[in-house]
């Protein structure tokens, strides 16, 4: 019974979109005999009721795939399906000609809007332009071919146009979009559609926490490289460059300086200047010397060469470096100097001695010395003052080690390793012996080798009275002392040097026979100037009479019951100790 199905074996057709239809074509009526297989009998006319075609028929649109004669073969390769012509009557078509290109085989009318492009169904993971359509429910994707088969594209050929008593008309296939009008999913397999739009899976919000991961590690760089551009920029502000500095520096040029210059002083002085070292039982020190003379008689303070006693050690250590050990000739505590003499060293460079008659207040000078063992030190002043009376040592406390120096007093720094060391003019000549210094801790007076650095007041020994003892010494290994036969009242608290009432042992004040007895002078008579300098103490007349030789004549002025006299006296001389 004919139930409107097709009965027998059906061929699936596969249908593609066409290439090089730019547009709309009228199909073309096929002639017979070309190719078009007859109508089966009992076809009806499309327009007739109860047709197939007949939009009131039940099933007009419903199959998906038209009946075929059960005697009909499939196609060749090659070749597109026909669709069957069947006489129509006579008359007026029912319709405008195709205008859609309707496909065959019982898909939607003509009057119906254009099915969406069939769409092949790509392989898994392959990328799908955007564009095309999904498949509609009602047509779904075709099923592709057996792996391996490679189904050839059909040639085409050009159709025919419509007959008006066709039954059936051939349907050219839809409009197709442009990406869609060169692309065969059969022809190149395993190749991936164009991508037009963005990644499958690709979510808006991903791109946008892309973008702000990206824009936060360009950040991040920008400020990483700003900090490393500040810092090399300040590293090429501050050091110049990012080459290896070399600063502009003058050539060497001669040492030679002027002989007058603190430089030329001290490079004549230098090698004539001595370090020594002194150890004992009880004690050592250090101390400076200068060479007098070519045999290797060296002179210092005797406060130096004190601490070796009679069995001590002294060595001496030259500028060159060269040590040499010394033995003493002799020494004097009244005037704090002492000689000490090396033996076998050649090449000696004595220093000229000067006149300390001819200085003033004012001329440069410079001391040589090792202050704290810091040998061959120099420094430089000026002579801030001249004969001032001062005293040093009294250790002992029986005043046998007290000395009396009418003293040259300088601002050149002196500090404790400086004595016995020479005080130069600008002729590089020794015009005083650095012996004491005033210490900032002391409050008493002048203190020799206390520990406090120097306050700018030291003291000198003159050198005419450092010749004269040295002389002695060397001559004789003892130094005399001038004298005018008095015991001095040391409790005297007025201006002046008084006489006193009793002498040492409880003898008389004024030595019988004594210079001072033989010029007229008594007990409690007040000595108040030495050859026109006032005297305002014990201390300072001791140290007046000592600045001067045995045998010189003085002129003394006094004070005796309130009248002043004026007397003459020729210095007497004992030994020294």
């Amino acid at each position: 019974m004919d139930d409107g199905k097709p009965t027998g074996p059906q061929a699936k057709w596969w249908s593609r979109p066409t290439t090089g239809r730019p547009g709309r074509a009228e199909p073309e009526s096929r002639a017979p005999g070309e190719g078009t297989p007859p109508a089966p009998p009992g076809a009806s006319d499309p327009a007739a009721p109860g047709s197939a075609a007949d939009p009131s028929h039940p099933t007009a649109s419903a199959p998906d795939h038209p009946a075929a004669p059960a005697d009909a073969a499939p196609p060749g390769a090659g070749q597109e399906p026909q669709a069957s012509h069947r006489p129509r009557p006579s008359g007026a078509p029912l319709h405008e000609p195709d205008a859609y290109s309707t496909p065959p085989y019982g898909d939607p009318g003509p009057w119906a809007p254009a099915p969406p492009v069939q769409r092949p169904t790509p392989a898994h993971g392959t990328p799908v332009p955007p564009q095309a359509a999904a498949p509609s429910p009602q047509h779904p994707s075709p099923v592709p071919p057996p792996t391996g088969v490679q189904p050839q594209p059909a040639p085409v050929q050009p159709q025919p146009q419509p007959h008006p008593t066709a039954v059936q008309q051939q349907s050219a296939p839809a409009a197709v979009p442009a990406q869609w009008g060169q692309y065969d999913p059969w022809a190149a397999p395993g190749q991936p559609l164009t991508q037009l739009g963005p990644p499958a899976g690709t979510e808006p919000g991903r791109r946008k926490n892309r973008r702000g991961g990206a824009f936060a590690g360009v950040l991040l760089l920008t400020l990483v490289a700003s900090g490393i551009g500040g810092g090399v920029g300040a590293y090429i502000e501050r050091n110049g460059g990012l080459t290896t500095v070399e600063l502009p520096q003058a050539g060497r040029t001669t040492t030679d300086r002027a002989p007058e210059s603190v430089a030329g002083i001290a490079a004549s002085a230098l090698p004539s200047v001595v370090t020594l070292h002194v150890s004992g039982t009880a004690e050592s020190g250090t101390g400076t010397g200068f060479v007098l003379d070519n045999r290797g008689h060296i002179l210092t303070n005797n406060h130096v060469v004190a601490p070796a006693g009679s069995t001590g050690d002294i060595t001496v250590t030259f500028s060159s470096g060269e040590t040499a050990t010394a033995e003493l000739v002799g020494k004097d505590s009244g005037y704090d100097l002492a000689v000490v003499r090396v033996r076998g060293v050649s090449g000696l460079k004595p220093l000229p001695l000067g006149n300390s008659d001819n200085v003033q207040v004012g001329d440069p000078v410079v001391a040589i010395g090792a202050p704290f063992d810091l040998s061959n030190t120099v420094t430089s002043g000026i002579i801030s003052a001249k004969q001032r009376p001062i005293t040093a040592g009294g250790e002992k406390g029986d005043g046998s080690d007290i000395s009396y120096v009418d003293a040259l007093q300088t601002d050149a720094p002196i500090n404790p390793g400086n004595s016995g060391g020479p005080l130069v003019d600008t002729q590089a000549h020794v015009i005083g012996i650095n012996s004491a210094i005033r210490a900032a801790d002391s409050g008493k007076g002048p203190e020799r080798g206390g520990q406090s650095g120097s306050i700018g007041l030291g003291f000198a020994i003159p050198i005419n009275q450092g010749k004269r003892v040295a002389e002695e010494l060397i001559n004789t290994g003892r130094a005399t002392h001038p004298v005018i036969g008095v015991t001095l009242d040391m409790k005297f608290t007025g201006d002046g040097a008084k006489v006193g009432t009793k002498g040492a042992d409880d003898g008389p004040a004024v030595t019988k026979d004594g210079p001072a007895a033989k010029a007229g002078i008594r007990s409690g008579d007040v000595i108040t100037a030495v050859q026109g300098q006032r005297v305002h103490s014990g201390e300072e007349l001791i140290v007046k009479i000592r600045a001067h030789r045995p045998g010189d004549r003085l002129e003394l002025r006094l004070t005796r019951g309130g009248e002043e006299l004026t007397i003459t006296l020729t210095l007497g001389s004992s030994s020294g100790t």
